[in-house]
C-alpha cells in the first residue's frame, strides 16, 4: 500500500499526522508529507482513517 498527498489540496490541518504520525508529518512549510514510500502493514488502517478524515481530501491511498 502507498499513500500520496496532493500538494495543491493540502491546507496543513494536520489531522493525518494525528491519525498516523508514523506515516505522516508536516513539512517546514506546514503541509502534509508521507514519510514512508511503502506503508507498513501495521499502519494501513490508520492511513485509511487519515485519508477519510482529511477535510480537503488531499490523501490518496493506493
Amino acid at each position: 500500500m502507498r499513500a500520496t498527498v496532493d500538494d495543491d489540496r493540502c491546507r496543513g490541518h494536520g489531522i493525518c499526522c494525528s491519525s498516523c504520525p508514523e506515516v505522516f508529518d508536516l513539512s517546514d512549510d506546514g503541509y502534509a508529507v508521507v514519510l514512508a514510500e511503502e506503508i507498513p502493514a501495521e499502519h494501513e488502517n490508520d492511513v485509511r482513517v487519515a485519508a477519510r478524515a482529511c477535510p480537503e481530501r488531499a490523501i490518496t491511498v493506493h
